[in-house]
This record gives structure tokens, C-alpha cells and sequence, in this order.
């Protein structure tokens, strides 16, 4: 059976005296761990029975709850009971498949007390018990503290920095959530991504939101000292929170702000803003396409008037017509994509069916597939977002320079439509390329397939005559005139660098890293695998290339890359208590890194009745 037959209320009380206004409930397991101590008559202490540490109960008319008890014991902060397995514990740890099932598909909590859910669940498990939201909620805390436990001794052991990206999530009730995830390396070398901290800001357009977010997640997670970048989007936030972001992490510590790296600047948001420009630019076009398209694909006889002519005129195009969503610009692209290569189709489509009008102009029809050229660019660099594994920081710098040339050829363009349409993505995209370029040139120099040589050439066809200073930043210790200084955002960075190249035996370590040959250019190739084996060879340079190739440079998950819209939390999830909203938002991500989320045989079995199941 996998019902929790043990059930804990946090306002149970352990006994009728402790409250005699209250009618006496059942009593909470809490107690079996913790004693009543009454210090007066306006202060009541519970005691651990194990380590003896007293915890605040009752003061004056406040009840402090259980929940900080529960932990204690839970979470092995005891030290007495930090190897036993007693009822708490065992609450704490447990984990229902119904449960798992909710968090990982974010179904509503309150669905455990439909007679659909109860069907569904007996139909796994006929021994099933019907569940109670209050209860779920209490399952739902337990494998948050368990999970985070384990994610606190993971965090603890590694000998790299921290990197955390910040990301803003509205709503309709006017708050605001502020999700904080950290990248590292692990000890295997293995590049990690978790959330850390979902929380629940009143005033988010406030200049010291983010700041003391981040700052509660540091000393929520012991990181204080370990911190490395912040990476977010100049979009949420400005240049005086930013200014304060900074000041309050030096004052946190001041040993980070000389490691510490401020990214203002979201990879897949600029990938965004440079499709949507793109594709606003030629919006009347684009709508005459988009309902050419929706006049072939809701009619069947539209689409098979449509079929028979494409293979009258065999157009060899394998693609099918799909109506795009407006929520998302990939889709749009590959609809412009599908249509660009069906267009003689289009273009005689009248003579088959003489109630379409629609037929954009053979112009038209150039100017849409020079438009998909650059949405293929962009759509292929947002792509490496979308792998299950993230990816190391000089997979960035290939595509990036890609598009700052190509844009940069276009917007030099005789063509007047091309320099037209490009000439305004350059200049956004040369703000990013400013604010990120010298993070994406020292990673990919830690690359053992590229080295300099690929900066060297990316920035001679950017910088042309000015190559040679742009090299020499990448290439050599920040100049005491301090090139980026000038409010940038990498100041830090070149304290960062100039420090660790300072000692003598680095130095021998880059030069000798250079001066090898450069390693064959295999796909598949596994950086940080490579670095791993040659930490031996290279023990200070190694500590710089696991720095720099875990820091992130998207603030966005791979489901939402291709959004337009940014994340909106639902109604529902809204009306949570900040507490269970994010322990639902971390132990689902934290869960889906776990070899086995559920007891054996079941998780197929949940897959295969969700296919079948509708609620």
C-alpha cells in the first residue's frame, strides 16, 4: 500500500492544558520527539527529548506551530537522531506515487479529493485511501526538506563557485516571484543545474526585491562564499537595482565582490526581442501568409484541392502547412518556412479554387524567405537551450559571433530591404554582444578544439582594424587603465582574471595550454570530461575553466525559449501559501534528477494511465 497512514496537523497541540480555550485534537507525532516546558505563565518551550535544544512554542497569545519542529527532526539537524528512522522521519521520506504524479504534471492539490483522481489512483493501487488535501500538503513538505537535505550535501562538497541565474514570474493577483537557480560542476565534473528558491516578492518593481532574494538564498544554501555570477534581464531589472544587487552581496561578504560577475543580459530573451522585431517588421506579409495558410488547413477540401495541385506542379517540398501560435515565434517561423517552400503552389492555388484571394506576391514571397534566413539563425542558436542537459558556456560564443556577423553583413547590405530589416536587430544585438563578449571569448578559449585561434578569427571579421585590441583583452591580463571598467558590468571579472593569473605557475599553465595543439573538431565533444582528466596537467588553469564554462547566460528553462510571453503563475497556484507554492516549484525539479522518483513498476504504470485518463 502506498497511502501515508500516519497524519500530522501542525496546530495539533500535545496536550489539553497546553490551550484549554481549544478542544482536544489528535496528537501530533511532533510530540513523540519534543516535551513540553513551561518557562511562565506567557512562555511555553518545546524541548527535543534528544538533544535537549529548546525550540519557542507559545508566547504570550502566539503559537509558533510545529513546522520548525518537524524539521529539526526531519531534517537531521538533530544530531542525535540524525541516523534514526523514527515516525517523523518516516512521514518526511515517503513518498506517495499519487503525490509524485500531481507535482510532476502540476495538477492542482485538491484534485486528490476528486472521484476521478480516487478512480485513477485505484486503479494502480485498489488498497488505495482517499487523501486530504491538508495531508498532501504535509507529503509535499516532507520530500521538499528530504530532497533539499540532499541537495545541501551536494552543494557543500563542491570545490568550484556557484552560479545563479534570476528570473521574474508575474500574476493576476499583483505579486510577484522571484526564481533563483544555481549552476555548478560537481565533484565529477558534471554540469548541474537546480532551483533553489521560488519566492513570493509583494513589491517587485521595489529596488531591493531581487537584491534580498538573492541574498536569503545565499544564506539559505551556506553559499555566501561561493558565488560567482548572477546572470538575469535588464528587462525586470534596472541599473540601480543592480547597483544594489552589488552592494549588498559585498557586504555579505566582502571577499565576492572580487569574483563576482553581474550578467545583465538574458541569451534567449535577446533571441526573443531579435525574432519578434524580425517578424513585426513584416507583420501585413506575414498575415496574408498566415491566413493563406488557415484557408488550406481548415477545410478538407481546401487542403485536398491544395495536395493534388502541389503534385500537379511537383514542388518538391516535404514540409506541411501548420498554423503557427502567436505565443510562440518558432512556430511562426516554421510556418513561414513550410509556406516559403509551397509558394507556386499558392501562387496558382486560384485556378483550383476560385473562391482564394489570399496569395501574397512573388515579392512578397522573396522578402519572407529572406526573413526566414535570419529566424533560422536565431531559431538554431536558441536550439542549444532546448537539450536536456545545459549547455557549457563556449557553446554560446559559436553562435553568438555567427549572428553578430551575419547581422552585420546584413545591415552593410546594398539591398535595401535586407539593411532595412537588419539594420535594427544589429543595434540590439550589439548590446548584448558588448555586455557578454568577453565572458563568451575567455570560455570558448577554454575549449581545447578552439583556444585563441577562434577568437582570433570571429574578431577580425567583427572588429576588422581593431581586432588587435579586442584580442589583447581576451588574450592578456587586464590593463591597470581598466578597457572595461566604464560601467559594463566587468570590472569584477577582470579583478577575477588578473587575480587568478597572478601567480607565476598560472601563467606557465595558459601558456603551455596554448601552445598545444589544438584537439580535432568532434561534435560530441565532452569539455568538461576533457578537463576532468587533464586536472592533473593543468590544477590552477582547471580551477578557471570549471568557473567559467558552468557560468549561465539564459535565465529562461528549455520549455520556454521559444515564449513571447513571460511566465505567468496560474490562479490557482497563486492562492498557495508561499511555503507549499515553492516547495512544489523546487522538489518537482529536484525530483526529476532523482534515478527513482517512485517505487519499482509503478512510474510506467502512472504514464500509461495518464495517457488514458482524463480529468
Amino acid at each position: 500500500m502506498y497511502t501515508m497512514d500516519i497524519s500530522i496537523d501542525q496546530n495539533d497541540f500535545p496536550n489539553s492544558d497546553a490551550q484549554p480555550n481549544k478542544r482536544r485534537r489528535k496528537k501530533s507525532m511532533v510530540w513523540e520527539h519534543f516535551t513540553i516546558e513551561t518557562v511562565d505563565a506567557d512562555c511555553i518551550r518545546a524541548c527535543c527529548n534528544q538533544c535537549k535544544k529548546s525550540f519557542a512554542y507559545i508566547s504570550g497569545s502566539k503559537l509558533a506551530g510545529t513546522s520548525h519542529l518537524k524539521r529539526h527532526i526531519a531534517l537531521g539537524i538533530c544530531p542525535v537522531s540524525r541516523h534514526n528512522q523514527g515516525k517523523i522521519n518516516r512521514v518526511h521520506t515517503y513518498q506517495l506515487p499519487e503525490l509524485i504524479f500531481l507535482q510532476m504534471h502540476e495538477y492542482p492539490l485538491h484534485m486528490v479529493e476528486h472521484s476521478g483522481f480516487i478512480d485513477f489512483a485505484r486503479t494502480l493501487q485498489p488498497q488505495f485511501n482517499i487523501t486530504s488535501v491538508t495531508a498532501v500538503q504535509e507529503q509535499v513538505m516532507g520530500i521538499y526538506f528530504r530532497e533539499k537535505h540532499k541537495l545541501l550535501d551536494l552543494l557543500s562538497g563542491i570545490s568550484g563557485r556557484l552560479n545563479l541565474t534570476v528570473d521574474l514570474w508575474t500574476s493576476n493577483q499583483s505579486l510577484a516571484y522571484v526564481l533563483i537557480t544555481g549552476h555548478f560542476i560537481d565533484n565529477d565534473w558534471k554540469l548541474q543545474r537546480r532551483i533553489l528558491n521560488f519566492i513570493t516578492v509583494q513589491f517587485p518593481d521595489s529596488d531591493t526585491a531581487f537584491s534580498h532574494a538573492i541574498a536569503d538564498c545565499l544564506t539559505d544554501w551556506g553559499a555566501e562564499d561561493k558565488l560567482f555570477t548572477v546572470t538575469s534581464d535588464r528587462s525586470y531589472i534596472n541599473e540601480k537595482t543592480r547597483d544594489n544587487l552589488r552592494n549588498l552581496l559585498s557586504i555579505k561578504n566582502s571577499l565576492i565582490l572580487n569574483g563576482q560577475l553581474l550578467i545583465n543580459s538574458c541569451y534567449a530573451r535577446i533571441l526573443r526581442s531579435l525574432a519578434q522585431d524580425a517578424i513585426g517588421s513584416m507583420r501585413e506579409t506575414i498575415e496574408k501568409v498566415r491566413q493563406s495558410v488557415k484557408y488550406v488547413k481548415t477545410s478538407d477540401a481546401h487542403e485536398e484541392r491544395f495536395t493534388k495541385l502541389k503534385q500537379q506542379l511537383q514542388v518538391p517540398s516535404t514540409k506541411n502547412l501548420m498554423i503557427d501560435n502567436l505565443t510562440n515565434w518558432s512556430t511562426t517561423y516554421q510556418m513561414l518556412m513550410a509556406a516559403s517552400e509551397l509558394k507556386e503552389v499558392f501562387s496558382c492555388f486560384d485556378t483550383s479554387d476560385p473562391d482564394y484571394k489570399l496569395s501574397p506576391q512573388m515579392e512578397e514571397w522573396e522578402q519572407v524567405e529572406t526573413l526566414c534566413a535570419y529566424l533560422k539563425i536565431f531559431y538554431e542558436a536558441a536550439n542549444i537551450l532546448t537539450s536536456p542537459v545545459y549547455p557549457t558556456t563556449n557553446l554560446f560564443f559559436h553562435e553568438a559571433w555567427k549572428i553578430h556577423l551575419e547581422l552585420m553583413h546584413g545591415a552593410n547590405s546594398q539591398d535595401f530591404f535586407v539593411s532595412g530589416l537588419t539594420k535594427p536587430l544589429m543595434e540590439r544585438f550589439t548590446k548584448y554582444w558588448d555586455d557578454c563578449n568577453l565572458v563568451l571569448a575567455v570560455a570558448v578559449v577554454m575549449d581545447p578544439r578552439f583556444k585563441m585561434k577562434l577568437v582570433e578569427f570571429s574578431f577580425s571579421r567583427i572588429y576588422g582594424e581593431d581586432v588587435e585590441t579586442w584580442i589583447n583583452i581576451v588574450d592578456e591580463e587586464p590593463q591597470e587603465d581598466g578597457l572595461l571598467s566604464n560601467g559594463d558590468g566587468f570590472s569584477d571579472f577582470d579583478i577575477y582574471i588578473s587575480d587568478i593569473m597572478s601567480a607565476q605557475h598560472m601563467k606557465s599553465e595558459l601558456d603551455q595550454y596554448l601552445e598545444e595543439p589544438l584537439l580535432p573538431r568532434v561534435q560530441d565533444f565532452d569539455v568538461l570530461g576533457w578537463w576532468k582528466m587533464n586536472r592533473p596537467k593543468y590544477p590552477t588553469l582547471s580551477k578557471l575553466a570549471s568557473d567559467v564554462l558552468s557560468i549561465p547566460l539564459s535565465t529562461i528553462s528549455a520549455e520556454s525559449v521559444f515564449d513571447l510571453r513571460e511566465k505567468k503563475m496560474d490562479s490557482y497556484r497563486s492562492s498557495l501559501r508561499p511555503s507549499i507554492l515553492q516547495a512544489l516549484i523546487c522538489s518537482k525539479d529536484w525530483l526529476q534528477h532523482e534515478s527513482s522518483v517512485v517505487p519499482s513498476g509503478i512510474s510506467s504504470e502512472i504514464s500509461a494511465a495518464a495517457v488514458k485518463t482524463e480529468f
